[in-house]
């Protein structure tokens, strides 16, 4: 366990005449991995992220909840990308730590496994990293929940569309090779895709799964090559991302459409294998040319000392901008309260004005692409800023 209050130098000025630890603090709960298969994307994604706001907020003195002013004090848990060690952990949280928010899980499995436990508490739980076509399901039965990254069909329609296209074109044929993690969020990809690329004329020749942690992926991809398929799609996670790139690269797979998905917007993936990705699609995106996208990720390097990402990063960073201005606006601490606030307002954010429509937002990237350098946003839901997709032509740098 991590338990620290984060204060920057504005804000320790402002209580200079006051006693730290005579604050009245709001305490923000946050779980994720810090170890185990998906700690790679939730430190880059999600941690920082948390930091950044947590230090911004103190650092402009607090939260004015209802005419007076409140620090943060953030308690962070380690889950081990284990759901029961993040169950057992979130209890912790509400009976022990009684903590008065609580940041969402990283994960599509995570969210779903732990709404029973948060919706027990009736914690406001803005879910960021959870892609699912269950969501009326899911917040029908836990109204706490809302989603902000979009749908399962939503994400498979973003890169069928460039397949579309690439057909039309004639880069690509009928023929797809694709692959997923077996979790909840590459299983359900998955088996929508078979349905949507189906009826759209694709056919899949090579359709593979594999367990998440998989070290050796080198026969995932032999036989996505073997299938002669022009177009590779893997529903990933971060560690498979880069290994499947990685084994791409070696095999020299030949096709004119790659996409993966979580971590291929990552710096370190062109870190990793610089100019090789170009052309490569991923899960995400960004407007890099946005003026408040460029001054949070200016703010996100000098206060953590870390790159954003180009898609979950700043959606994450909204999700606790809406959390910040929910609790200032309904003006308690009262959780009811807050999620209802949530429910019936709209939040100026780094991704714009965002609302929710039966704790659904419509406004996300679903496909962003590798373009000399810069990971940028080909395909989404009410966003600006998309560019024309490029065909990818071989791994040479």
């Amino acid at each position: 366990m991590y338990r620290r209050s984060l204060f920057g130098l504005a804000a320790v000025l402002a209580v200079a005449s006051t006693s730290l630890f005579a604050q009245d603090m709001i305490k923000i709960g946050a779980i994720a991995p810090k170890t185990g298969p998906l700690a790679g994307g939730a430190v880059v994604t999600q941690w920082p992220n948390v930091q950044l706001w947590v230090e911004q907020v103190n650092a402009r003195g607090g939260l004015d909840v209802g005419g007076e002013k409140k620090m943060i004090e953030l308690i962070e848990y380690d889950d081990k990308t284990n759901p029961g060690e993040h169950i057992k952990l979130a209890q912790r949280l509400a009976t022990q730590d009684k903590v008065d928010f609580v940041v969402a899980p990283y994960g599509t499995g995570f969210n779903i496994a732990t709404a029973p436990i948060y919706g027990k508490f009736g914690y406001p739980m803005i879910a960021v990293s959870a892609i699912t076509d269950k969501m009326e399901e899911l917040t029908t039965r836990y109204p706490n929940l809302f989603f902000t990254l979009g749908t399962t069909t939503a994400f498979v329609d973003g890169v069928k569309e460039i397949l579309i296209e690439q057909r039309e074109a004639g880069t690509i044929g009928n023929e797809i090779a694709m692959v997923n993690v077996a979790d909840a969020f590459g299983i359900e990809l998955s088996v929508r895709a078979r349905e949507l690329f189906g009826e759209a004329g694709f056919d899949i020749v090579y359709d593979k799964s594999y367990p998440l942690g998989t070290p050796d992926l080198s026969p995932v991809m032999k036989g996505a090559k073997d299938s002669g398929a022009k177009a590779f799609v893997a529903w990933s996670y971060p560690p498979d991302s880069f290994g499947l790139a990685e084994q791409a690269i070696i095999e020299n797979l030949d096709v004119n459409v790659y996409y993966s998905a979580v971590a291929t917007s990552f710096p370190a993936f062109k870190g990793a294998y610089g100019n090789k990705i170009n052309n490569v699609l991923g899960a995400g995106g960004t407007d890099v040319e946005n003026p408040a996208i460029a001054k949070y990720r200016d703010a996100h390097m000098e206060i953590t000392g870390k790159e954003a990402d180009y898609w979950a990063s700043a959606n994450t960073y909204a999700s606790l901008q809406i959390l910040e201005q929910a609790i200032v606006g309904a003006a308690t601490l009262d959780r009811d309260v807050v999620t209802q606030y949530i429910k019936d307002n709209s939040f100026d954010t780094v991704m714009g004005e965002l609302s929710f429509e039966n704790n659904f937002s419509n406004k996300f990237w679903s496909v962003g692409q590798w373009q000399d350098g810069v990971f940028r946003g080909v395909k989404g839901s009410n966003v600006d800023g998309a560019v024309p997709v490029r065909v990818k032509e071989g791994w040479s740098e």
